[in-house]
């Protein structure tokens, strides 16, 4: 079963990995494209200042199980150095059962209704000639919860390399 999940969680995290590059790159390649428009022809589109807008924030919300699976997040503990090595693995399933799936969790339920709501009405852009689309932006919030608790679980789940247990 472990291996199963362990697995499963790889490939939602290969899944997150693409969806944050090509984020990356629509935004990369809409912002200049802005800035060339822009400053050089004078000129601009609502539509693509929308994509860019769009592209930043499912990057920014999918780079957070990418950074979790990589055990990149950062820790604040002042009682860690004085602690044995397997205070470490203790304080990260606390950590998760306190904090990040409570957390995640209500992100997912408290924004259930908006979003259903925002598919309901197929809602797109506030501004006058804006992309259309914001409903499925919308979805990348809760998807990621759910990425990121799914990453928890299974950084808690994952056999720790000798190196980290002897520090």
């Amino acid at each position: 079963m472990r291996r199963h999940f362990l697995a499963l969680s790889d490939m939602l995290d290969r899944f997150a990995r693409a969806v944050c590059a090509l984020a990356g790159v629509v935004l990369v390649a809409a912002v200049l494209t802005i800035v060339v428009l822009r400053y050089g022809f004078a000129t601009g589109f609502i539509r693509l200042q929308d994509l860019a807008g769009y592209a930043f924030a499912v990057f920014l919300i999918f780079a957070i199980p990418v950074c979790l699976a990589r055990d990149g997040h950062v820790r604040v503990e002042i009682v860690s150095e004085r602690m044995p090595a397997s205070y470490a693995v203790w304080a990260d399933r606390l950590a998760l059962l306190l904090f990040l799936i409570p957390v995640f969790g209500l992100i997912i339920w408290a924004y259930w209704s908006e979003l259903a709501y925002s598919w309901s009405i197929l809602e797109g852009s506030l501004e006058t000639g804006g992309l259309e689309g914001l409903f499925v932006v919308k979805t990348a919030l809760p998807v990621a919860a759910a990425l990121t608790i799914v990453q928890g679980i299974a950084a808690t789940l994952r056999p720790r390399a000798a190196k980290d247990v002897i520090e």
